[in-house]
């Protein structure tokens, strides 16, 4: 005869192979916090409505107390032959208290304690993720502030457009990252409901609060149906979701780290604290961090669409599969808040060369949209007569292997006679950045602005 807790009806012990594939606890073990602050919360409501005596309530509670501090000092044994971090908790709990025990299971199933478990370790994931993501808000903005006037090139293509500052660049990034925090918290909002007490998957024939132990765990109220309650998992995809578009923000700025710190680029350099050398090439300095925060999105995005391609198909209301929601998440969340912490020690550590973004910032004829904009100012020319007269003088200035600034008056006139000296006022790459007043432009007075607004945001 099975000697499972669950194992009433069966008379034989299960296959090695299901033992091998059911066990949850190598990973779900990282749930007990949560699964005995929910315990504590359904025992003292099953208490409270006299569902089970003071005194069982009394033991039930003092030995989770003492179950939870062995699980917060390392000294909980995990049993792989318990199946689940559910049943290592309930058997410790025997083992302390005896027999009374048993009835901090009444009135609810594993179902909705994982359910429960699950949301309160996402909800505490989101809440280290947003300290986390503001600290690296401060490091970006604090630099913005620094890098307010650093003239570098802006890129469309990946080819020298327009002069930018570095300082409006990296704010670029602090703008993506509240998005980012933004989608953390609206997941947080509407996984703020308490499954506990939706049992199996139909409720519970007994006189259960679920107000009470909602408010108990910190949620806002309880789960409206018993069946979603179990077997919904849109607050992990949502979670992850948000996860992924925040570790492609991530990755999208490594990327741009290990542009800039190659020689062909050369416009930051990062410490050793950041980098690593070849075994081979004594010369070498890897942007490894940069590189590894960048290759580890793909963890991130794949655990969503894991999670997304394990529930597509799934009737209500549980189903085994859904085991397979954890580990996943786990190493999802882990891995975003290495990243974010990785890019945020880089932006603090990263050196700027702004002589060698200065230079770069003229390249490719940068200018030549200041040009067309000035012919318009000053001359009256519509932008599309414009935009071809300074198509002809870039070809010009192409032609003699020189910038814009470069050519001589004369020959901007036998383009476009009217062209005056004033021209030149308007083709330095820091006139350039300097004239993008319009709000939410490169301008360094508008970058002081929009960082120091960030600071105070963050309270900095």
């Amino acid at each position: 005869m099975t000697s499972k807790i669950w194992g009433g009806r069966f008379q034989s012990a299960t296959d090695a192979v299901l033992e091998a594939i059911n066990v949850s606890i190598d990973f779900d073990k990282r749930l007990g916090l949560q699964d005995v602050r929910g315990s504590l919360a359904h025992i003292a409501m099953l208490a409270e409505t006299g569902i089970v005596s003071r005194e069982d309530a009394t033991k039930i509670a003092d030995g989770l107390e003492r179950i939870k501090q062995d699980i917060e000092n390392g000294r909980f044994e995990f049993s792989r032959a318990l199946e689940d971090i559910h049943m290592n908790v309930e058997s410790r709990l025997a083992e302390l208290i005896g027999p009374a025990a048993g009835r901090l299971h009444t009135a609810r199933s594993r179902n909705d304690q994982v359910a429960t478990d699950f949301r309160l370790y996402i909800r505490d994931e989101i809440d280290a993720l947003d300290r986390e993501l503001a600290d690296l808000q401060i490091a970006l903005a604090t630099r913005a502030m620094e890098e307010a006037a650093s003239v570098m090139p802006g890129f469309t293509h990946l080819q020298s457009a327009q002069p930018v500052t570095f300082g409006h660049h990296l704010l670029a990034y602090v703008e993506m990252i509240a998005r980012d925090r933004g989608r953390f918290r609206d997941a947080r909002a509407r996984l703020n409901e308490s499954p506990l007490g939706a049992a199996a998957l139909a409720g519970t024939s007994f006189p259960i609060d679920r107000v009470v132990t909602a408010r108990a765990l910190g949620f806002d109220r309880p789960t409206a149906n018993s069946l979603d309650s179990v077997s919904d998992r849109d607050f992990v995809l949502e979670t992850l979701g948000a996860a992924a578009i925040c570790a492609t923000h991530l990755s999208r700025f490594a990327e741009e780290i290990v542009l800039w710190t190659t020689p062909q680029f050369g416009f930051i350099a990062l410490s050793d604290k950041f980098t690593t050398g070849s075994s081979i090439m004594p010369q070498k300095r890897n942007p490894d961090a940069a590189e590894l925060a960048r290759g580890k999105s793909g963890r991130v995005i794949g655990a969503f669409v894991a999670l997304l391609v394990v529930m597509k198909g799934l009737p209500l209301a549980y189903s085994k599969d859904m085991q397979e929601d954890k580990e996943g998440a786990f190493d999802a969340l882990d891995t975003l808040a290495l990243c974010i912490a990785a890019v945020a020690g880089m932006v603090r550590d990263m050196r700027v060369d702004r002589a060698r973004m200065k230079a770069a910032a003229g390249a490719g004829y940068a200018t030549a949209t200041d040009l067309a904009d000035w012919l318009v100012r000053t001359l009256s020319l519509p932008f599309r007569e414009a935009h071809h007269v300074t198509g002809r003088i870039v070809a010009r200035a192409e032609a003699r292997g020189v910038g814009l600034e470069d050519l001589t008056l004369e020959e901007m006139r036998s383009v476009e006679p009217r062209i005056n000296a004033e021209v030149f006022d308007v083709l330095g790459v820091e006139k350039s950045a300097q004239s993008r007043k319009s709000f939410g432009g490169t301008s360094p007075d508008n970058v002081r602005a929009a960082a120091q607004d960030w600071l105070d945001r963050l309270k900095v």
